[in-house]
């Protein structure tokens, strides 16, 4: 009776449970180099990946002008569980080396970096996304004779590049002034982006973190000023024509153009669709140059066309 009453009492008594070890979670982002060569020797070139490193599906994303890797943190994520995507900082931004020679800021220098970095991983195949200077670095690769490039997006740039638009950005490119705290540089920052439409308080001080380093008491933009001083000492007369590369491509091509753009006119817009890779064109409303795909809209007009059969 008494073994009976005890096996009774062990059902109502409280058990503890099982011990078990917690999964450590990834980061959501690793950063590592490639060293890259130009004219003046070698210099490094940092980069920011997401997703299965294992993952034989590449995205490259590559940044505009003056911005950075961490422009595609949101879009990154969103596809990081079909692909493994790189972000590279081009050389003179991020966290990436300057160049000694200032002259060497060229798109055939970027070209180069990047095919370093897909030796690198060994890609045999990848997906592009480019926003204005990378999609001309990505237009330039898409180009060659048996190019690696799978799909490729055009974010706001095409083979025609106006004067104008050249010579407005040449204007405040490595100007910017030392900052006395992060809130004035996104004071600026929201200033001087003021094209890339409404975007959320949470996504400027975005851009604001990734665009800025501490130097002492101060902080400052995080490229090289010389990136300005080279565009500046030699100003365009005239139209950038590079249509007989974007000809070239054979490759799926999307085109994301900001509907108030003044780098990409419309008429080159539309012209892209009838010529080369015959491009599907998206406008965004009431953005300039450059759409920054980060809201939920742009990132399901990137993502939907990389991931159609």
């Amino acid at each position: 009776m008494k073994k009976i009453l005890h096996f009774i009492r062990s059902l109502f008594r409280r058990r503890r449970p099982p011990q078990t070890v917690q999964p450590v979670a990834a980061p959501p982002h690793r950063r590592w180099d490639v060293r890259c060569y130009s004219k003046s020797g070698m210099h490094r070139m940092s980069c920011v990946e997401w997703g299965d490193a294992d993952n034989p599906r590449v995205l490259i994303c590559a940044h505009g002008l003056t911005r950075n890797a961490r422009d595609f943190d949101a879009l990154a994520q969103a596809l990081s569980s079909h692909y493994r995507v790189i972000c590279p900082d081009v050389v003179g931004r991020g966290h990436s080396d300057w160049l000694y020679n200032k002259f060497d800021y060229v798109v055939p220098q970027y070209a180069a970096d990047m095919l370093m970095l897909l030796r690198q991983i060994g890609a045999k195949q990848v997906d592009w996304v480019g926003t204005s200077m990378g999609g001309l670095i990505g237009m330039g690769l898409a180009a060659q004779p048996a190019s690696v490039i799978r799909k490729l997006v055009l974010n706001d740039v095409g083979p025609l590049i106006t004067a104008s638009s050249v010579n407005r950005i040449g204007e405040y490119v490595g100007r910017a002034p030392d900052f006395p705290s992060p809130a004035a540089a996104e004071a600026y920052i929201r200033a001087a982006g003021a094209e890339f439409g409404d975007l959320s308080d949470a996504q400027w001080r975005q851009l604001t973190e990734h665009s800025i380093k501490q130097e002492g008491a101060v902080w400052k933009m995080r490229y090289d000023p010389g990136i300005g001083d080279a565009l500046r000492a030699a100003p365009l007369l005239a139209d950038i024509d590079i249509w007989p590369i974007y000809d070239a491509v054979r490759c799926p091509t999307l085109l994301i153009r900001g509907a108030l753009s003044d780098l990409l006119r419309r008429d080159t817009a539309e012209e892209m669709t009838r010529r080369g890779p015959h491009a599907e064109l998206v406008e965004i409303p009431q953005v300039g140059h450059a759409p920054v795909l980060m809201d939920a809209g742009q990132i399901a007009i990137v993502r939907d066309f990389l991931l159609r059969a």
